[in-house]
């Protein structure tokens, strides 16, 4: 397990600066909430009028005037975003920076397996998205207790459960395109998060693009799905199950055959 403590030792300043972001937003969004909360018919009303805008981001369907449909639209939006990115960027430099920081030559030199390497940073990477969602949600139920309001727990867990499931889904597609990079492929790893994102945006607005909500994870991270349901869509959910085992199989098998310099 040396590997798995190097790498969180490695990583702890990006896990810690990424965490508190997007809990520190977050907790700012819930503490506004008792002062928006009186105002939000009308926001109800107005944004009910505006059409296309509001059915990309769900807004339509969700009573901005109760806390879980606000939180699920300002505090979703902050953890879908910051987390995805967060996610993908960890995962696609997990592998290359070895190749990148010449430091390749000294950790293949260890007598452990190549699939033993791959494992432990696999772990770091999963374990750094753990503890951030953890951290933000143990900062969610805090602020909502600090405002007084009754926390909904199956809502808020069904919520972050979604989310953290996105990431772990970027997570493994990134793992696997590190292992076919040489060099720095933070771009490319945010890059993939916002396609993906922007692609549920695009399924949302048009009947003739809603397969494309088998392609993307924030599909099944919608607010207004989980709350209206009161659970994740499967339908949408194993697809994005077999895309994360699929780039970390991707992983295996190209790091382990791979001429590293």
């Amino acid at each position: 397990m040396t590997l798995l403590k190097h790498e969180m030792r490695q990583g702890w300043k990006t896990l810690a600066v990424w965490t508190v972001s997007i809990g520190f937003f977050i907790v700012i969004c819930v503490l506004m909430y008792p002062e928006m909360g009186e105002e939000m018919e009308g926001v109800n009303e107005i944004f009910s009028s505006m059409g296309a805008f509001t059915s990309a981001f769900g807004m339509d369907r969700l009573n901005f005037g109760t806390l879980s449909g606000f939180y699920a639209i300002e505090c979703g939006n902050i953890l879908g975003i910051g987390g995805s990115f967060f996610a993908a960027f960890i995962a696609v430099a997990s592998l290359a920076k070895e190749e990148k920081e010449r430091t390749a030559e000294f950790l293949l030199s260890h007598p452990v397996g190549r699939p033993w390497l791959v494992t432990q940073k696999l772990l770091a990477v999963m374990l750094q998205i753990f503890i951030m969602n953890a951290v933000v949600f143990a900062l969610s139920v805090s602020s909502i207790l600090i405002i007084g309001e009754d926390i909904p727990w199956n809502q808020l867990c069904l919520l972050h459960l979604a989310h953290f499931l996105v990431q772990i889904e970027l997570a493994g597609i990134c793992f696997g395109i590190s292992s076919f990079l040489r060099r720095s492929g933070i771009g490319i790893g945010l890059g993939i998060a916002a396609v993906m994102y922007f692609l549920n945006i695009t399924a949302n607005l048009s009947k003739s693009a809603e397969f494309l909500k088998y392609i993307t994870p924030f599909a099944y991270a919608e607010g207004a799905d989980i709350l209206a349901a009161g659970s994740l869509e499967g339908k949408l959910l194993l697809p994005g199950i077999l895309y994360t085992l699929i780039g970390i199989c991707t992983a295996y098998w190209k790091y382990c055959s791979k001429d590293i310099q």
